[in-house]
């Protein structure tokens, strides 16, 4: 079931840093964000419905999952959508490989965690292969330049992703429902997004087309309900910073489809980063299993202040 797990969530998102693109045709990024995490939300919501499962959250427990909306489904995003205009999807796919050693930190400062070191060696190859992946555009770039923004943009949407699996973590140690905790988190964030982009005067008019239309309601019904889904079930069964190496195979299916639709050009650099990725990913995989189901005697509400 893990492996299933595993490979929906990398085929899935693999896919969606190109499905992206199309979102950027005019139309208010924030916008974009807000639509298609309130109608993964309604998905969700249906989903339970029709199963008979209460999305009813505890009182206690609001906090968190407002906590995880708002960085997975909102904040993080924000950053990857206006990142994606100045670089290729496939580079800011492997730019999210650095979620690995991002929650190895954070697991660390905020849920006392200790590091397991083959995941650390799995994600300092990550890293490395990252850089190697990177050269090509990093050798070309200068701190004006846009590729710049795209790369900044990029990390922190990493950042806010990592700490939003931080909380993610906290929920599932809490036994929270994920379909709940999704749902109700992608409503919040929706709606977060649709806020700043009313409190930023930016336009809420959308600029539909078919392609617009049809990439909305892939990221939304797969991208989101279904991959977001899969993916905490995923830290459920194997702790936040083995589940963040599937965004290290991600960059196989982007750069694949970034190399047929917006010429990425694959270097000897690159073709040695991404082998550096795949063999961190089964250092990964293969490291032992910490229990993260196990609730802790008193949760660290350090992590609803991130400095």
């Amino acid at each position: 079931m893990t492996l299933l797990l595993y490979a929906a969530t990398i085929l899935i998102w693999g896919s969606t840093w190109y499905a992206i693109k199309f979102q950027l045709n005019g139309t208010a990024e924030e916008v974009s964000v807000g639509i298609r995490f309130i109608i993964a939300a309604v998905v969700l919501f249906a989903f339970a419905a029709a199963r008979g499962k209460s999305v009813r959250i505890a009182r206690p427990d609001w906090l968190m999952v407002a906590l995880q909306g708002s960085l997975l489904f909102c904040l993080n995003y924000l950053f990857v959508y206006p990142g994606t205009n100045y670089i290729p999807s496939g580079l800011m796919a492997v730019l999210f490989t650095l979620l690995v050693p991002a929650n190895l930190v954070n697991e660390k400062l905020f849920l006392k965690m200790s590091i397991d070191p083959r995941v650390a060696l799995a994600g300092g190859l990550g890293m490395l292969g990252v850089a190697l992946m990177l050269w090509p555009e990093l050798s070309h770039t200068d701190l004006s330049s846009d590729s710049a923004k795209g790369i900044a943009l990029g990390l922190a949407a990493v950042y806010f992703a990592s700490l939003g699996n931080v909380a993610a973590t906290i929920n599932t140690r809490r036994r929270l429902s994920v379909t709940a905790v999704n749902a109700w988190g992608m409503l919040l964030g929706g709606s977060l997004s649709l806020a700043f982009a009313a409190v930023m005067g930016r336009p809420m008019t959308v600029q539909f087309d078919a392609a617009y239309g049809w990439t909305m309601l892939y990221l939304s019904v797969f991208g989101s309900a279904a991959a977001f889904t899969f993916y905490v079930m995923l830290i459920e069964r194997i702790g936040s910073a083995r589940a963040a190496y599937s965004s290290v195979l991600l960059p196989v299916v982007a750069l694949l489809l970034s190399t047929v639709f917006e010429g990425f050009v694959w270097t000897v650099a690159a073709m040695a980063g991404l082998a550096l990725t795949l063999i961190g990913n089964v250092l990964a995989l293969g490291a032992k299993q910490q229990n993260t189901t196990k609730p802790p005697p008193t949760v660290p509400l350090t992590v609803a202040k991130p400095s």
